[in-house]
């Protein structure tokens, strides 16, 4: 989650902390680190050689992503700039030699650039149209509170949220437009041949509004911010990394008190969400009606979970937010604490470059991911890590 806009002029302290801090652990990965100790998404991001001068400040300072993003590795942007993208993302024909995709010429992002401006279009139209009638704020006015039933009052609180965020949507399909019409972001083609210009994209907005999991709105929404919160803190912390990444996420993103209800609430719900996932999930795969019937309960659930999460976020202050939490009587946080303390926690696996057993199964999941992708289809049931193998292992061709 990131507020962008022209006016706010720290969002590009924000990109560039992103971009430093990103950097400093490829390198580090990379020239002081042995392969063995590195998971696989680690070893094909690492940067081998110290960058020059020219080449840090280029891909920190780029005219195409310095107000909005969106991050990228210091790799992508590299082979991007030495006119390379094309070739690493073609994969080898029969002879060993880069196929071409049957003598087809560089690709155009024209299509890809003029579909994202008509989301970005529509994301603006509903924003300046619907989204002021609709203000979170009013989920704490006293007489909405007094007066509302408590349905009202759920109602209400889902689509207040659901409104503020196309502006959201805007920035980032901007922001990856803007990369695309400058050449970068192309991805490779699909199982159809159609070229796929989603490199660095940000969002995955039909994956947002139908999550049936938090997990699954956490995976296609800020993508590349999950990434680099993943890459810098979850996988190279020794204890409680869900807990260092969220507080992570809220420093990252400022001072005010709401980011830190927000983000301190979210570990809360993240860890029952999952717990819940864990425990019951499998007894409701089959038969398909059973499946839709849960699909359909915890898309409604994880609306109303991600939205009271957010409210401090968008509220800001710490007074009007627990004004909302108290209307509420706490209830969500309630109900996930007791989650966490009645469901038996489940082991998962999380990638650590520390665990080699851990290393074969990252493999598996990545190629997963890959197949899962030719098919041209989101995979919204792999986690952040997931993703991050899917970004790392994109350009398999490419070292430095």
């Amino acid at each position: 989650m990131i507020i962008i806009g022209v006016e706010n002029m720290h969002n590009p302290m924000m990109i560039i902390t992103q971009k430093i801090t990103s950097l400093a652990y490829e390198i580090h990965d990379g020239m002081f680190r042995q392969d063995e100790e590195l998971t696989p998404s680690q070893r094909e991001l690492a940067v081998r050689r110290r960058p020059s001068l020219l080449e840090y400040l280029s891909y920190n300072c780029n005219f195409m992503g310095v107000l909005a993003g969106p991050l990228c590795s210091y790799k992508d942007y590299i082979t991007f700039i030495e006119g390379r993208s094309y070739h690493a993302a073609t994969p080898p024909g029969d002879n060993g030699r880069e196929d071409r995709h049957d003598g087809r010429t560089e690709p155009s992002p024209n299509a890809a650039v003029t579909q994202k401006l008509l989301v970005c279009g529509l994301s603006l139209l509903f924003h300046l149209t619907i989204s002021n009638t609709l203000p979170v704020e009013y989920n704490i006015d006293e007489h909405f509170q007094a007066t509302a039933s408590w349905p009202t009052k759920v109602i209400y609180l889902y689509v207040s949220l659901l409104a503020a965020r196309p502006k959201y949507y805007f920035a980032w399909t901007l922001a990856d437009a803007i990369n695309n019409a400058a050449g970068f972001g192309f991805r490779g083609y699909d199982r159809n041949g159609e070229a796929r210009w989603d490199l660095i994209s940000n969002l995955r907005i039909r994956q947002i509004e139908m999550s049936t999991s938090f997990k699954m709105f956490l995976d296609n929404w800020n993508i590349q911010t999950a990434l680099w919160l993943k890459r810098v803190c979850y996988e190279r912390a020794s204890l409680s990394p869900t807990i260092q990444t969220f507080v992570l996420s809220a420093i990252w993103h400022g001072v005010y008190p709401g980011y830190y209800l927000t983000f301190l609430t979210g570990v809360v719900m993240t860890l029952a969400a999952r717990a819940i996932r864990n425990n019951i999930r499998h007894y409701f795969i089959e038969p398909p009606q059973l499946k839709f019937l849960y699909d359909v309960i915890t898309w409604m659930a994880t609306q109303i979970a991600i939205s009271y999460t957010v409210v401090p976020f968008v509220l800001l202050s710490i007074k009007p937010s627990f004004k909302f939490y108290s209307s509420w009587y706490y209830c969500l946080h309630i109900v996930a604490i007791l989650v966490l303390l009645l469901l038996p926690a489940k082991n998962t696996q999380r990638g650590r470059s520390t665990h080699e057993n851990v290393q074969p199964s990252r493999s598996k999941r990545s190629d997963e991911r890959e197949n899962s992708l030719g098919q041209n289809s989101c995979s919204t049931t792999n986690s952040v890590c997931s993703q991050n193998q899917e970004i790392a292992s994109r350009h398999p061709s490419l070292k430095q």
